[in-house]
């Protein structure tokens, strides 16, 4: 994703990210509301820059997963609220997307990582062992 500068796992539920947006860095943690492997997974800011939102996969065929993006965030300062009245942010999901579609086809999977379950922002079960749903083909969608 570009813009993304670092994104460190705290633990199975909390991130820390770093991230250049118009201009100007960013940081704040975040925690997964809730996860279910290859499925869905959705989080919110818990400090720092405001945002939330969820990424759901759809498996839609043997090797082809539909990915829908929708997220919500406070646009801070000028340029930010002139890039988002333009749709710059739409754009740059957009783009994120594809990239990430050709990485997912180029590499033929999901990344590595805990892939276990979560509600409310707790862990509820173990890792899953069974293969990602993301196969040679991806659909991507976003909303913002």
């Amino acid at each position: 994703m570009e813009g993304i500068e670092q994104v460190t796992q705290l633990d199975d539920t909390r991130l820390r990210w770093v991230a250049d947006i118009g201009g100007k860095r960013h940081e704040w943690d975040a925690e997964i509301t809730e996860q279910t492997p290859d499925t869905r997974i959705a989080w919110r800011s818990v400090d720092g820059y405001h945002n939330e939102g969820v990424v759901t996969f759809e498996k839609i065929g043997p090797d082809v997963t539909r990915i829908n993006v929708e997220f919500e965030y406070e646009p801070e300062g000028l340029v930010e609220k002139t890039g988002s009245a333009i749709g710059a942010d739409d754009l740059q999901v957009e783009q994120d997307l594809a990239r990430f579609k050709a990485l997912v086809e180029q590499t033929g999977g999901a990344a590595e990582g805990w892939r276990g379950e979560v509600r409310e922002g707790r862990p509820e079960s173990a890792p899953s062992e069974k293969p990602g749903p993301l196969g040679q083909d991806v659909v991507t969608e976003s909303s913002t």
